[in-house]
């Protein structure tokens, strides 16, 4: 499906073959469009041919991190590696994966290792999203939709891009990542795709796994039950929240704590949204909510409404309109100024193996469509 407001898949592909960034369609303050980097093979073969393509992006990102976080990199990679043994115990496949980023784009384990935990490491302000997941039951084409609105800071979209990754003996992923991350937003072949809020408040962060390796791995599954016994057994460094789906139909909101998940169901509504405050009953409490974005509340009644008022016809058109929406404003669900922005709004269907992704503030219309 190409859109006027799409990017042609085989432009590109013929593009990122050559290695050439498109310029994006005329207009003033248009950002370039995300490369697509591709990666297949072992784990230490993934690592190193994302690493080769994205070598710009991870010491870009690198350097961004130590400013940030007013530290050298010394000390961000020495901060980075006392997750080392977290992850040789709960992914040493991805351990071996980040070998070979570092390999790929000549920097070194520690370095690869730390743009993987990134937030762990101090340095990042928390962002502020809007996700939602829908049923089959809620869309024109019976198909399952999600996705969400990514806000950021304005130094992130240079350093994004959608990488495909094709494993041995796994689904293959589709996500939209930025400096080196292995996963980020994204979809895989077996109809499963996440997308994540930060929440305010709840349990204290504790040493334990970053969330980026977590999401990679709930994007090796195939069904959502193997997703929460993920939550149920990894130990998390940090809050978290997640929209779910699987080529099974199924929906599912995680609100994923250092104490452990609580998982939310639709309860016939056959739609999820969420924003960054806890809805469920253990941790919504005004304590919470007092650490969570102001903003957070009208999103989510915003975005209910709007799913809602079109349930049973929901299309990618909608949906681009919705995450485009600003009532409201400066407290709507497109939400950016000077220095944030609404970097990535992505769309994504797990049953056609597709995903849309904007290319600048979703307001302005301008997506590129990604295919597994």
């Amino acid at each position: 499906m190409i859109t006027d407001g799409d990017l042609s898949r085989r432009r590109f592909l013929s593009a990122a073959a050559r290695g050439v960034l498109l310029a994006a369609p005329a207009n003033a303050g248009a950002s370039p469009e995300y490369p697509l980097f591709v990666a297949q093979g072992s784990p230490r073969e993934l690592g190193r041919q994302h690493g080769e393509q994205a070598s710009e992006k991870i010491h870009a990102h690198l350097d961004i991190m130590a400013t940030q976080g007013r530290m050298s990199k010394e000390t961000l990679c020495s901060r980075a590696l006392a997750f080392r043994p977290l992850f040789e115990k709960y992914c040493p496949h991805l351990l071996d994966e980040m070998r070979g980023l570092a390999e790929g784009a000549k920097s070194t384990l520690a370095e690869a290792l730390a743009v993987n935990i990134r937030g762990e490491l101090g340095h990042t302000a928390a962002e502020g999203c809007t996700t939602y997941v829908v049923s089959r039951a809620g869309t024109s084409n019976r198909g399952m939709l999600a996705g969400q609105n990514s806000d950021m800071t304005s130094q992130i979209p240079r350093l994004g891009y959608v990488l495909h990754l094709k494993p041995v003996n796994k689904p293959e992923i589709l996500t939209w990542t930025f400096g080196g991350m292995i996963c980020y937003h994204g979809m895989n072949s077996a109809g499963v795709a996440h997308f994540a809020n930060a929440l305010g408040g709840g349990p204290e962060d504790r040493m334990g796994m970053p969330h980026y390796p977590v999401k990679r791995l709930m994007l090796e599954c195939d069904r959502i039950e193997q997703i929460t016994k993920l939550f149920q057994t990894i130990p998390l460094a940090s809050n978290g929240n997640y929209v779910v789906c699987d080529g099974h139909g199924a929906i599912l909101d995680i609100e994923a704590t250092t104490a452990g998940p609580e998982f939310l169901k639709d309860a016939g509504a056959g739609f999820l949204a969420h924003t960054n405050h806890f809805v469920c009953s253990r941790y919504a409490r005004r304590e919470n909510f007092a650490q969570s974005w102001k903003d957070s509340f009208p999103r989510l009644d915003r975005m209910n409404s709007l799913l809602q008022g079109k349930f049973g016809a929901l299309s990618v058109g909608d949906m681009k309109k919705f995450l485009s929406d600003h009532n409201g404003y400066p407290t709507s669900i497109c939400r950016h100024d000077s220095e944030n922005q609404t970097v990535a709004s992505l769309i994504s269907e797990p049953g056609e193996r597709r995903m849309h992704v904007a290319v600048g503030n979703p307001c302005q219309n301008r997506y590129a469509t990604y295919s597994l």
